[in-house]
């Protein structure tokens, strides 16, 4: 599954500041967006803890599924995957560990 729904202000139809939420009505993140990218946010998990934060687009972080399972890990760089990081599967089992290139597996 996927997000559920958002709140929050748009100019353009682009998301600038506002809350995307699991189906179920929990929290999923909150933050600044730009052009719809994950910008300067908190991130949580299903029960409400926070789990990471970018500032700028940057930093490492985590992104969850909407049942709070892990989908990934790592770093970001203008708000996309760059760097290290890993892919898990629905599982919980590594998926793919390797390098992101904006926002994209860099294959070897």
């Amino acid at each position: 599954m996927e997000i559920f729904f958002f709140e929050g202000e748009f100019v353009y139809n682009y998301k600038i500041k506002g809350k995307l939420f699991y189906e179920i009505g929990k929290l999923e993140y909150e933050g600044e967006f730009r052009y719809n990218r994950r910008w300067t946010e908190k991130g949580y998990d299903e029960s409400g803890n926070v789990i990471y934060e970018l500032i700028n687009g940057n930093g490492t972080g985590r992104e969850y599924n909407w049942e709070g399972k892990i989908e990934f890990e790592g770093e970001y760089l203008n708000g996309k995957r760059n760097g290290k990081g890993k892919e898990y599967d629905y599982e919980g089992k590594i998926e793919f560990e390797g390098e992101y290139l904006n926002g994209k597996r860099k294959e070897n």
